[in-house]
């Protein structure tokens, strides 16, 4: 039996990005995304939903988010889901499902960025300028 665990959210971060390293050396950096719902009941109401996702990003990705990204940031998160278990204070079991990120991609202007600032290049391929793109 086939199976899928693939992710596709845009948000915003409720907060900065949290950086730290493993013993090895080892980037992470865990992103708190809002993501809403907006819908209308069947009486015609309108309402809107916000839920709030922990994002895990690892390496290079992991160190680029926390040097761009700051609290309100807007980013495209392309990832899976997994459960992490373990043991609290209290010795009862607890669990959490969480986006383990493949790729983020930036929406909006880096941290401090203002009409007079620089560019900040994002991650991803750029096509040399005289050039465009062959849509397939």
């Amino acid at each position: 039996m086939a199976s899928l665990n693939k992710v596709f959210l845009i948000g915003n971060l409720t907060r900065a990005p949290e950086l730290r390293y493993t013993p090895t050396g080892t980037a992470v950096s865990d992103l708190r995304l809002a993501v809403n719902r907006a819908y209308t009941t069947q009486s015609g109401e309108k309402r809107q939903e916000t839920y709030f996702l922990t994002v895990v990003v690892w390496g290079k990705q992991a160190e680029t988010c926390g040097e761009y990204l700051d609290k309100g940031s807007p980013i495209l998160v392309e990832g899976r889901l997994q459960t992490r278990e373990w043991e609290g204070k209290d010795g009862q079991r607890r669990n959490v499902v969480e986006v383990v990120a493949d790729r983020i991609q930036f929406l909006g202007r880096a941290r401090g960025a203002g009409p007079e600032a620089e560019a900040v290049e994002e991650p991803g391929e750029r096509v040399p300028e005289g050039e465009e793109e062959v849509p397939f």
